[in-house]
């Protein structure tokens, strides 16, 4: 057992006087760090919203909550919606943490406040997990998925809350099988506050690109769980006040092609049951395209986004960073095949690779133009700890520990070069003109192809015609009025507004305006240009979205 506690899953603990009634009750509280103001979390969405405050539930952190044991207390606390306060950190008896490389600073800074209360903490989740050596700070390291890491922590805090005298590392060597794990706790979250609800049904991806970490994290066979616990969770979603649409925030959710064979018809049915209250989207890889058979399904369960790493339009860079799954078929052939089953593509971008040259940026505004996708997270090639870029990288002398830089990788391209390109084509690809003309092809080529939902009690509840004519008001007002674009959005939008594609107004308008001012900030450097980097910004330079959003 002392060997094992070696390693412990990242949660935050903090001792306190046990009565001799209550022996092993324990007082747990979650905290998820905030997000640095990012292109993925749609900080400028948010007012335009009924409430929205935070992107997406974590799952991580709600499915150790679970997991824990049923007699203890535990609250959870996202601190993308509000901080923990000082009355919060002296209730627990422990702090338990989540979080990703993004997160760094934000995850410490958690840990210094829970220590001035004295309490014990515990960090678990993919950051930590993959390095471990980030964080000399915390009391307890988790190291892996749940699992026998898991049970050793339980162990420890029911005995004792204090804070060891030096850091414990527990690592997961046996892992719980997704079929035998509870639902997230998302009763302990304001689900009804984040812009979407989240669910996994699959862990762990067979490719091995060569940038990603996910095969050396979650490994390259996918672990299921049942279509019977999916349903069970968006029940419980649903139920919670989930608002629009939920994520499968699975690796790749074609992982295993026959497990989703299998899941699709469960939701098919379940949507036709509850009255499609929710639309769904998904991260699958590009050859998704290649099975019509999964995507007719997807289309009748109500899948209206896949967000597809492209990378990029080149051929010989994709087979440098071995995704050669994406040229299975042309790429814009592929795009076509999903766009023909109602469902608009989201494109990961990455500039920097060893193949760009000063032609590259030009090549994907073409690309863009081309492919007519809406919105692509254009990001800055960024080397992760355990993948095979990190390794070859490593070898060849090019990574560079400066967060003054976009970057740790060493580009072949002149650094000042290649900032410069991403920034450039953040401009051109996110000009309200360019912009609003994408989504004009959306709405004339992949939303008459989507399935025409009824019109149930469950879609027209009064909650959401409200949510719709609150979001519309502040649409119109702060886009139509206050908005240097605002003749833009009105060519289109009166264009769009009629019977049936109301939805397709608020959707659009919600992404338009996030877009355009993200990619205004990383022009004027305000953003990290890696979405993956933990650079600190200033203070002033991260209340930067909230500031613009309300000019």
């Amino acid at each position: 057992m002392k060997a094992r506690l070696q390693n412990v899953f990242a949660l935050n603990a903090a001792p306190r006087a046990i009565t001799p009634q209550q022996p092993d009750l324990r007082r747990i509280l979650c905290v998820f760090p905030r997000y640095s103001p990012s292109f993925g979390t749609f900080e400028y969405s948010y007012g335009l919203t009924m409430g929205t405050r935070a992107f997406m539930p974590p799952q991580g952190i709600l499915l150790i909550a679970a997991a824990l044991p049923k007699h203890w207390q535990v609250r959870f606390i996202d601190e993308n919606m509000e901080p923990a306060t000082d009355r919060d950190f002296a209730w627990a008896d422990a702090v338990f943490v989540s979080g990703m490389h993004i997160q760094r600073h934000q995850i410490d800074d958690i840990c210094r406040r829970a220590h001035r209360f004295g309490k014990v903490t515990v960090l678990g989740g993919p950051s930590v997990s993959s390095c471990p050596d980030y964080y000399p700070s915390f009391d307890y390291l988790h190291v892996g998925e749940a699992g026998d890491a898991t049970d050793d922590l339980i162990a420890i805090l029911t005995h004792d809350v204090a804070r060891p005298a030096q850091q414990v590392v527990l690592r997961t060597k046996v892992r719980r099988e997704l079929s035998d794990l509870p639902a997230p706790a998302y009763e302990l979250a304001k689900v009804d506050r984040y812009l979407l609800g989240s669910i996994q049904f699959s862990s762990g991806c067979p490719y091995k690109c060569e940038f990603c970490d996910i095969p050396g994290l979650y490994g390259r066979v996918p672990r299921l769980k049942t279509p019977e616990q999916v349903i069970a969770e968006l029940d419980k979603l649903v139920d919670a006040g989930v608002a629009g649409s939920v994520y499968f925030v699975d690796d790749n959710f074609i992982a295993n092609r026959k497990a989703v064979a299998e899941l699709l018809p469960h939701l098919i049915a379940w949507q036709k049951k509850r009255g499609y209250p929710i639309g769904l989207s998904c991260e699958a890889t590009l050859n998704i395209a290649r099975t019509p058979d999964i995507l007719a399904m997807m289309r009748e369960a109500g899948f209206e986004t896949i967000f597809c790493g492209i990378e990029t339009p080149e051929a010989d860079a994709l087979k440098e960073i071995d995704k050669k799954q994406n040229l299975t078929m042309p790429i814009l052939d592929s795009v076509r095949a999903i766009n023909q089953h109602g469902m608009q593509v989201v494109s990961g971008i990455i500039l920097g690779l060893d193949s760009d040259t000063p032609n590259t940026g030009q090549r994907l505004i073409d690309f863009i133009a081309q492919s007519q996708i809406p919105m692509l997270t254009i990001n800055l090639l960024q080397a992760l700890p355990q993948t095979p870029l990190w390794d070859r990288l490593t070898k060849a002398d090019r990574l560079i520990e400066d967060e003054g830089r976009e970057s740790n990788v060493r580009f072949l391209l002149p650094y000042d070069d290649v900032v410069r390109m991403w920034k450039h084509c953040m401009k051109e690809a996110y000009q309200p003109e360019t912009l609003y003309s994408r989504y004009q092809y959306q709405i004339e080529n992949t939303w008459p192809n989507r399935l025409k939902r009824p019109n149930s009690r469950a879609r027209f509840a009064p909650k959401n015609v409200l949510r719709g004519l609150v979001m519309l008001t502040k649409i119109f007002w702060t886009l139509g009025v206050r908005a240097d674009y605002r003749r833009t959005f009105w060519k289109y939008t009166l264009r769009w507004f009629r019977p049936g594609q109301i939805e397709f107004v608020i959707a659009t308008s919600i992404c338009v305006h996030h877009l355009v001012m993200f990619a205004r900030d990383a022009c004027a450097g305000r953003t990290n240009a890696s979405h993956y980097a933990h650079t600190q910004r200033s203070q002033g330079e991260e209340a930067a979205p909230q500031i613009a959003a309300a000019e």
